[in-house]
């Protein structure tokens, strides 16, 4: 199981938080593994120059992703 699409628009819909950052990122996890996702979130806040809110609020939502699946 992963995200869901409303649990997806809680994370990008907090304050400070780049939403569309947060929507098409946690979207995108598909078949990557959290290694993989955390060191993608870190590149891609580097590159993007995403703020602090932005980078917890994947980073929790990859969290939330891995801690679901089976």
């Amino acid at each position: 199981m992963s995200l869901t699409a409303e649990r997806i628009s809680e994370l990008a819909g907090g304050k400070g938080v780049k939403r569309i950052s947060v929507y098409n990122f946690l979207v995108s996890l598909g078949s990557l593994t959290a290694v993989e996702a955390f060191g993608n979130l870190d590149l891609d806040a580097r590159l993007y120059g995403w703020n602090g809110e932005t980078r917890t609020a994947i980073a929790k939502g990859i969290s939330e992703h891995f801690a679901t699946r089976g």
